[in-house]
């Protein structure tokens, strides 16, 4: 963890937008044409369960207006059974509303996911570089969930409310429009009182969300640092700085509570207002002969009735709907989110006019390469050399002289900036990626294994292998013995990143996985930095083997790695600085010598 205050940056400011949008809401209504039978059941349900509960209530009312006060008990008997016979198909419009309404926000969030799972698997190093894991969680756990209950709950509750209240209305203006407009003077009140809570809670939700995804960020950042944590004795520290994210983000909740806390009773407290002024006007109504010229007595009672069971219909929903839009920013929110990251464009690695290379044999020209993270900083400078097929090309000198960086633009995950790179004479800008990328093989420092089996991670650089061919790839690199020695040799379970391992143990696992991809192009970044003595002398007979008859690129700081290469690259401050044979750089005495030397001294050699 490297901060104890939240800050803003450039991506949370990219995403601070209005919380309700229509475009925003079409797309992610977007989503649902898949299921687009599963939807259109859902709407018609809802708007046949929209009117079920005002005719429910009217049923009722005209019951206690009718039959009731005329003391007619064979009315009562039918009106009482129409009445549960309403009420039955009612609940069980509302099971199957709710039941359908589950499975298309499910549907929808399932669909989202493997979206931006995909989405992500294209996503260039670049993007990687600048965006922290805890904010990519983020994207598909939390706010993947606020749109789940935005398509749950928001979109079906708010038109069954809606629904409720126009038919409510429509009822009360049918029984009586002199009450109804008293009811409608309500409403300037109404829409003052929403409009200057939404803005203030618009902006309280977003906060909510952005500190949300700083504590994601931090957790995440913290578990994966947990060995460094603890071997700098910083839990105490860490565990502050935690808290602090954890009470800004505690904060932020309690002012939205606050302002909620204002914002729904202001909205009760309408309703209850209304029934008051409902309570004198009726009454009046009723006791006076009513505001209008030859009023029926009976007639005014019955309007008094109804409006007293519509009146909740009508003021109900606007507080459920008050609730509902809490819910609706939440969701906007993470809308805004995941739509920003499937909007963000995989950097552009291919020309349009790229072309399929089968098979390559694997020269490799670097041309006046230059290369820069940020346009201000300079890496890599004037980078030139050629590996002919079936070379290795070794590459030395101190931190960050640019020997990965110049892996990364040989594995393609970034283009130069200047210059070119050409793989067999073309550019690599016109090489389609999957064709160029599949006959790589790489072997990193800190290699990544997934969660499965020996067999399982070997496999990843060859899916179709059979356990024979994964066998056979050990055995020629003389660790067949070592892997089988394993608890339970092929199948043994490597665990999360493969903490079940030891790292030389992983290292044997990676260099296995390069063998059996049997690639064109082979780089090994720092690939026996992991590696006990005893198993590196394995290891480096081994790598005869691996190396032969392919273009292979290793940057190693053990000398004892690159001594037979056919050419050792020798970098400092992003330019090549001297080259030639081992033995030929040692006869020159300059930087790699000096290397050469403070490595004899610091091993037994």
């Amino acid at each position: 963890m490297t901060r104890s205050t939240p800050t803003n940056t450039g991506e949370e400011h990219e995403h601070r937008q209005r919380p309700l949008q229509i475009s925003l809401i079409k797309r992610l209504f977007g989503f649902t044409k898949l299921h687009a039978r599963k939807r259109n059941w859902l709407l018609l349900i809802t708007a046949t369960h929209a009117c079920q509960v005002p005719a429910l209530s009217w049923a009722i009312a005209a019951t206690i207006a009718g039959p009731i006060n005329n003391k007619q008990l064979d009315e009562i008997i039918l009106s009482a059974a129409g009445v549960t016979i309403l009420a039955i198909i009612t609940y069980v419009s509302w099971h199957f509303r709710m039941r359908l309404g589950l499975e298309l926000g499910e549907a929808v969030v399932h669909d989202l996911r493997g979206h931006i799972f995909a989405h992500l698997q294209r996503m260039s190093m670049h993007f990687y570089d600048k965006t922290k894991l805890g904010r990519i969680i983020s994207r598909i756990t939390s706010d993947c969930e606020a749109l789940r209950m935005g398509v749950q709950e928001v979109l079906v509750i708010s038109l069954v409310q809606t629904g409720r209240m126009l038919i409510a209305a429509a009822i009360m203006l049918w029984y009586d429009w002199i009450l109804f407009m008293v009811v409608l003077t309500m409403a300037p009140g109404l829409w003052l009182i929403s409009q200057f809570f939404r803005g203030r809670l618009s902006h309280t939700w977003r906060n909510v969300q952005e500190s949300f995804s700083r504590v994601t960020a931090a957790l995440a950042e913290s578990v994966n640092g947990i060995r460094v944590t603890q071997g700098f004795v910083r839990q105490d520290r860490n565990a502050e700085q935690f808290r602090d994210l954890v009470q800004n983000h505690s904060d932020h909740h309690l002012h939205a509570a606050q302002l909620t806390g204002v914002f729904l009773p202001l909205l009760e407290w309408n309703s209850q207002f209304f029934i008051s002024i409902l309570l004198l006007l009726g009454g009046y109504q009723v006791l006076a002969g009513g505001m209008l010229a030859n009023a029926d007595p009976n007639a005014q009672f019955e309007s008094l009735v109804v409006f007293f069971f519509m009146v909740n219909l009508f003021f109900g929903p606007i507080t459920v709907i008050g609730k509902q839009y809490n819910m609706a920013l939440t969701a906007m929110a993470g809308a805004e989110r995941v739509f920003a990251l499937l909007d963000t464009k995989p950097q552009q690695l291919d020309r349009p006019d790229a072309i399929l290379i089968p098979t390559i044999r694997g020269q490799v020209e670097f041309a006046n390469a230059c290369f820069a993270y940020e346009p201000e900083t300079q890496v890599l400078t004037d980078i030139n050399f050629v590996a002919k097929p079936g070379q290795t090309i070794a590459m030395v000198g101190p931190t960050g002289s640019g020997k990965s960086t110049i892996i990364k633009l040989i594995s393609k995950f970034y283009l130069p900036t200047s210059g070119q790179i050409l793989i067999d004479g073309n550019d690599l800008h016109q090489i389609r990626s999957p064709s160029y990328v599949r006959q790589l093989g790489i072997v990193l420092q800190q290699n990544f294994l997934f969660t499965g089996t020996v067999y399982d991670n070997i496999r990843v650089g060859k899916i179709s292998a059979t356990d024979d061919e994964v066998r056979d790839a050990a055995r020629r690199l003389d660790c067949l013995d070592l892997i089988q020695s394993l608890p339970a040799g092929f199948n043994t379970e490597v665990g999360e990143a493969g903490g079940n391992l030891s790292l030389g143990q992983r290292q044997l696992i990676c260099f296995c996985r390069a063998m059996l991809a049997d690639p064109r192009i082979l780089i090994l970044d720092e690939a026996t930095s992991s590696v006990d003595t005893m198993t590196e002398a394995r290891i480096q007979r081994a790598l005869a083997v691996l190396l032969s008859d392919r273009t292979s690129f290793v940057v190693a700081h053990r000398m004892s790695t690159i001594r037979h290469a056919n050419e050792v690259l020798v970098l400092n401050e992003g330019k090549i600085v001297e080259r030639g044979t081992h033995s030929h750089l040692l006869t020159a005495d300059g930087l790699y010598a000096n290397l050469y030397r403070q490595f004899i001294q610091t091993t037994d050699m």
